[in-house]
């Protein structure tokens, strides 16, 4: 049954059809206002948050998220509600973190900026000691709409990787073979120069060695129809430029995701899109999500997946808990910790693990080694074991830079103790 609003907008639209003729600039200007006001009223806030009424899986896309009303004012939660959705719920402060300090650094997230009349943050969520203590939510930010992850979903891809080990599929010592070993279809003849060596492990730290010429990028997009399966990783192994030996620079690019994801679709049972759904993101109680497509028809895995805040928590407390879930070990506990730890330094302040990043901050006098899932337009899970802390936040049009440094300086002084 449709509410009061629902209803008035469906009478609203009705009419203007008839009226939208003679005055098409003046109805035009009237329906936009109109419209803008149907939205904000397709809006639900029980205690659990802002949400989208009625909303099903095609309502989800990067998309369609970009049509998504600014919320009039911020939600900040201190004492979240239990959504039975797998996460444990806790209340700020009970845990000995310094509430008021929180609080404030959150609230300063909402203030207006030169250029943003709401700030720069969709969300904001923390867990300590395995509980959701804050859920907060602004602009485009709602409980229960899958927020897309841009490069995050890398993350993800390494941890369906780490999950087809624990099942079977995979070993760890398979990480260190040619990837090509598992592809059957790939020609081996038609590889440019040590393309065939590249390993899975090389891979997940960005270290393949792929560089492709952009004058042959053209060629490769222009049949669409050769990249389907597993002609996208022949594409990439033929196209690209001899490869260096090892060891191999470190180099973030869409191709090496793309080949670790075409491993995981050979290795599994069904498809990799089934394995990640059924064997990954279910046992986690994740089932409200968007994961596009690849050309190959494999999912997407530079970018391309959309979860909800709080089950982007959820892939922060797995990290945190050595791939333990609900008393169950999804991940094999030394693949999350290679995974996590800094295999590759990329700069001098940042390293990389298999599709995680590794930083450690020094805040007050003290070290805290943090891992962060990141993708761009400000999308982060920071995880810092040393204080039982999970943190994430989205957004949809800030840089990295700020918050990537701002955010650990504001919130691991709250939680750290004396």
């Amino acid at each position: 049954m449709k509410n009061p609003s629902q209803v008035h907008c469906t009478l609203f639209l009705s009419l203007s059809k008839s009226l939208i003729q003679p005055k098409p600039l003046r109805i035009t200007l009237l329906l936009s206002l109109f419209l803008t006001s149907c939205l904000s009223h397709e809006l639900a806030d029980n205690g659990l948050g802002p949400e989208v009424v009625d909303l099903n899986a095609k309502d989800v896309s990067f998309e369609s998220e970009k049509s998504l009303p600014y919320l009039k004012k911020p939600f900040i939660n201190s004492a979240p509600k239990d959504r039975q959705d797998q996460l444990k719920v806790g209340k700020l402060g009970a845990g000995g973190e310094d509430r008021e300090k929180v609080l404030a650094y959150v609230r300063r997230l909402a203030e207006p900026t030169e250029s943003v009349k709401f700030g720069n943050t969709d969300s904001l969520l923390i867990a300590h000691q395995g509980s959701l203590i804050l859920e907060a939510y602004f602009r485009r930010g709602r409980a229960n709409y899958p927020h897309y992850q841009m490069s995050i979903t890398k993350s993800y891809t390494a941890y369906a990787i780490g999950r087809a080990i624990q099942l079977g599929h995979l070993t760890m010592e398979d990480l260190n073979r040619p990837a090509v070993s598992f592809l059957s279809d790939i020609d081996s003849s038609q590889l440019a120069e040590g393309a065939g060596e590249i390993t899975l492990d090389q891979a997940m730290r960005m270290s393949s060695g792929i560089l492709l010429p952009q004058k042959r990028l053209p060629d490769i997009l222009s049949q669409p129809e050769l990249l389907i399966g597993q002609g996208q990783a022949q594409a990439y192994l033929h196209f690209t430029r001899p490869l260096p030996p090892a060891p191999k620079p470190f180099k973030y690019q869409a191709s090496d995701p793309v080949l670790t994801m075409q491993v995981l679709e050979a290795v599994v049972p069904g498809s990799a899109e089934q394995f990640i759904r059924n064997h990954l993101l279910k046992p986690l109680g994740i089932s409200n999500y968007n994961w596009q497509e690849d050309l190959s028809g494999y999912p997407k895995s530079a970018a391309g997946s959309s979860i909800r805040s709080r089950d982007m928590l959820k892939f922060g407390l797995l990290t945190l808990n050595q791939g333990r879930w609900n008393g169950k070990q999804l991940l094999p506990q030394a693949f999350v910790k290679k995974a996590t730890s800094p295999l590759v330094q990329t700069n001098e302040e940042n390293f990389y693990g298999y599709f995680w990043w590794h930083q450690t901050r020094e805040i007050q006098d003290q070290t805290y080694p943090v891992i962060q899932g990141r993708g761009a337009g400000g999308q982060f899970i920071f995880v810092v074991p040393s204080i039982d802390l999970v943190v994430v936040a989205t957004a949809h049009n800030q840089g990295m830079g700020k918050m990537l440094k701002e955010l650990p300086e504001n919130l691991i002084p709250a939680f750290a103790k004396p």
